[in-house]
């Protein structure tokens, strides 16, 4: 940055140093395990970065946009900067908006915006005329949000208080085509996989959570599953070394809180009214629309679906793998996509049920 600078004996150099792109190590202790070439994994705290950070040193950590406000700063002042965003949250926030909108792309808002302000006027609405249903905030441990929030100024204490977070200013918006089980299961695929694996509350209780909602979205949920959640979800939050596994059950915990019929659904009704989850719907061929033209027989990677020009064709659903080429290539549409476990399929899981708690008794 300069040799005796202004003519000070200051001198100042800056190192950039490439990290291997673990999301732990936004965390600021594996952050500078990383620097210095050891495995990015966070340590307890104290001593805390300021008193022994990087090499044992006194270290500061910021993000890259907090640094890169500081020279604005310095030239229109704190004044200014403060004049912008709320009583607590000062200045601007960039985003990264992403999903089912227009306008997708980083963006510098003032803090305080609402999030349909953000979403409809800097996002420009939702795209193929679809209705929006719920955005995720902060980051694949952010949490989510409904319609019924739109109208709430995006700051730290406002997200958090509603379950989700700033984070990094990551934004998914969703549509209404959207299935927030099978969102949250993704969302907890990543931390389950990102978790660097020290403490036992994230190694372990994340790993538990994905097995819940992996059972969930198979049709194998069971009473009780959403409660197990959400108490897995509290006790690793308090009980994790760091923020990774303090707030990777946000996703779960939120859409539990804002759509816990979903899981329901998914659980009692063995439906996906998203028809998203696979194995919670099936696909069925409407014989009075059918041509018999055999296209959809002949494209099944499975040879489950039979049938002839005049008896027409039927799939049969305990072969079936849904992999939907009957539906895209059936040129009447007389194929459909239905959500709900299709009987023989769900007598069948009963069944393989019964057997298994058999067998554990």
């Amino acid at each position: 940055m300069g040799q005796n600078v202004f003519g000070s004996s200051f001198c100042f150099d800056a190192e950039v140093r490439t990290g291997a792109g673990a999301f732990v190590c936004g965390e600021e202790m594996a952050l500078i395990h990383s620097i210095e070439g050891s495995r990015g994994n966070p340590t307890p705290k104290p001593p805390y970065p300021a008193v022994q950070g990087l090499w044992g040193k006194p270290t500061i950590v910021n993000n890259v946009e907090t640094i890169g406000n500081i020279p604005t700063i310095f030239l229109k002042g704190a004044d200014w900067f403060a004049s912008m965003g709320t009583e607590t949250s000062k200045g601007t926030k960039v985003f990264a908006l992403t999903g089912d909108i227009k306008n997708t792309g980083l963006v510098e808002v003032p803090m305080g915006i609402t999030l349909r302000e953000l979403i409809f006027d800097v996002g420009g609405g939702m795209t193929g005329g679809h209705k929006f249903k719920a955005v995720q905030l902060g980051g694949p441990s952010g949490g989510c949000l409904t319609v019924e929030h739109l109208d709430v100024a995006v700051d730290y204490e406002t997200l958090k208080e509603r379950g989700a977070m700033m984070g990094s200013g990551g934004v998914i918006v969703m549509n209404d085509k959207n299935c927030m089980v099978n969102i949250a299961k993704f969302f907890m695929d990543f931390c389950v996989d990102e978790s660097c694996g020290k403490c036992s509350p994230c190694r372990i209780g994340l790993k538990q959570m994905l097995d819940i909602l992996e059972r969930i979205t198979s049709g194998k949920g069971k009473d009780g599953d959403v409660e197990e959640l959400q108490r897995l979800g509290e006790a690793v939050s308090k009980l994790s070394l760091c923020g990774l596994g303090q707030s990777a059950p946000n996703p779960v915990l939120s859409t539990i809180r804002y759509f816990r019929e979903e899981y329901e659904a998914h659980i009692r009704d063995k439906s996906c009214a998203a028809k998203v989850c696979l194995d919670l719907m099936h696909f069925d061929i409407d014989k009075d629309r059918c041509i018999g033209c055999s296209l959809c027989a002949r494209k099944c990677p499975v040879t489950c679906i039979t049938g002839s020009r005049e008896d027409k064709y039927t799939i049969h659903q305990l072969d079936c793998v849904k992999c939907g080429n009957c539906q895209d290539v059936c040129p009447v549409k007389a194929v459909s996509r239905i959500p709900g476990m299709h009987p023989e399929v769900a007598a069948k899981h009963e069944a393989e049920a019964k057997i298994a708690n058999h067998h554990d008794d």
